[in-house]
């Protein structure tokens, strides 16, 4: 089936198991030339495909090292009609050469959105539908799969994408930079980022890898920033199970940026996000915090986005009693008193396209999870927390999928509970805590 939301993006005739990535940037222009080669399996007897790619003007298509039949690219699709019928569970490749300028894709409510040039190198930030801006793809968040991502820059620029740096070759004036992430992983959350970073290692990371890429003149106020998250990740591992990827990343791009950016492995933030004073710390957790809830469980449909947003504000929340702030429960009531001031005209389980990134869906989405809370009590809610990253780790997720797992944790139905939040726009009541809450919360 299509995203409810964007029915026009993505193929579910096949289903993509690797992307292999080649591409070359300058920065000075723009000009980004890429051989994509994505490696899929036909879902259905497949007489044609299509791929979503933007405006790039297209050097060759091969479907398994041939000329299909025919292609055409057109309003963002490629179009590809293969020289024989695909059968039901055949293997095979379609390899894609293209270059051009990357056209960030136009929203009304988003603004502009996937590869984006900066006055020194690039930045990438594709959710909910901006990876066909630069690569391309089968654009939907239920068909995950690993990445290879090789890029070729200006020696003096760092390249960062997702997962592990495999190699870094120096040519006489430009390098290439190999990531691999051999985690099942999204088209949204693919990413690269281009800059004249410094490159330095979180000092006290523990087991978990922790990097950063930094404008030379915010590392100092970087260092004090971000000093605390390897505090974040030893708390949400507590909480939510081992870590799901091998290493994590932060990137600071030299640009104003109204919102952290999330991606696989790694997140993006604003110079205005590093002020010395922690002053964003709160995102700092939320971004990590997507790393478990919205990139190793990815929602199957962007409908259910709660399931990322709700669970990533209410890590905030952990994290400031844990560091000596405001309670869950005390950041809780506050929100539910700014949502009582607000229209009560959204049902979070469903808040339809135009309104999936409103403000509502993570403040009522964690205060749904502070109600379950409330309910379970802090010990069974954890190992639900635990249980839910746990069993579907690099996989996709639904609302009726958590609900129905909750349920499994619960002494008395918790249907009244889930149908005020999540299918009801009227703001419910806040239970209170049942029980004292351990020192994390």
């Amino acid at each position: 089936m299509s995203d409810s939301y964007f029915p026009l993006h993505g193929d579910d005739g096949y289903a993509v198991t690797a992307y292999d990535l080649e591409l070359a940037y300058v920065p000075h222009t723009g000009r980004l030339a890429g051989r994509a080669t994505v490696h899929a399996v036909a879902r259905r007897d497949l007489i044609a495909l299509r791929l979503d790619l933007g405006r790039f003007k297209l050097h060759k298509v091969l479907v398994d090292g041939r000329r299909p039949a025919a292609w055409r690219h057109r309003a963002d699709k490629l179009h590809i009609t293969p020289s024989a019928v695909l059968p039901a569970g055949t293997v095979f490749a379609v390899e894609v050469r293209y270059a051009g300028v990357p056209h960030p894709v136009r929203t009304r409510e988003w603004g502009e959105l996937g590869w984006e040039q900066l006055a020194e190198g690039a930045l990438v930030a594709s959710q909910p539908h901006g990876a066909p801006s630069w690569f391309p793809c089968n654009d939907r968040p239920d068909d995950k799969a690993v990445y290879r991502i090789a890029v070729t820059a200006p020696t003096p620029y760092a390249v960062v994408a997702n997962g592990t740096l495999t190699s870094r070759t120096a040519g006489a004036s430009t390098t290439t930079w190999v990531y691999e992430e051999p985690a099942p992983m999204a088209t949204y959350l693919a990413t690269v980022q281009i800059g004249p970073y410094e490159r330095v290692e979180l000092a006290h990371a523990g087991p978990v890898p922790q990097s950063a890429a930094v404008p030379p003149a915010l590392l100092g106020r970087f260092a004090h920033d971000f000093a605390r998250q390897p505090l974040m990740m030893d708390l949400f591992t507590d909480l939510f199970g081992p870590y799901p990827f091998d290493r994590y990343a932060v990137v600071v791009v030299d640009e104003e940026l109204d919102v952290p950016v999330e991606a696989q492995g790694l997140s993006v933030f604003g110079a205005n996000h590093v002020d010395g004073r922690r002053g964003s710390e709160r995102l700092v957790a939320h971004e990590l915090a997507h790393q478990w809830f919205g990139n190793s469980l990815t929602v199957a449909d962007w409908r259910h986005i709660w399931l990322n947003e709700g669970f990533a504000k209410y890590a905030e929340w952990l994290w400031s009693q844990e560091r000596g702030g405001p309670s869950a429960a005390a950041l809780a009531a506050r929100s539910r008193s700014r949502l009582a001031l607000l229209p009560q005209d959204l049902r979070i389980a469903d808040p339809g396209a135009a309104r999936m990134f409103d403000d509502r869906v993570y403040e009522r989405g964690a205060l749904t999870l502070h109600a379950l809370r409330c309910e379970l009590g802090t010990i069974a809610f954890t190992a639900l927390l635990r249980e839910w990253a746990q069993r579907h780790r690099h996989g996709v997720v639904t609302t009726e999928g958590f609900t129905a797992l909750a349920a499994h944790h619960a002494s008395r139905s918790l249907d009244g509970l889930f149908g005020a939040w999540l299918y009801e726009p009227a703001l419910p009541e806040l239970p209170g805590l049942p029980e004292r809450p351990p020192p994390f919360i």
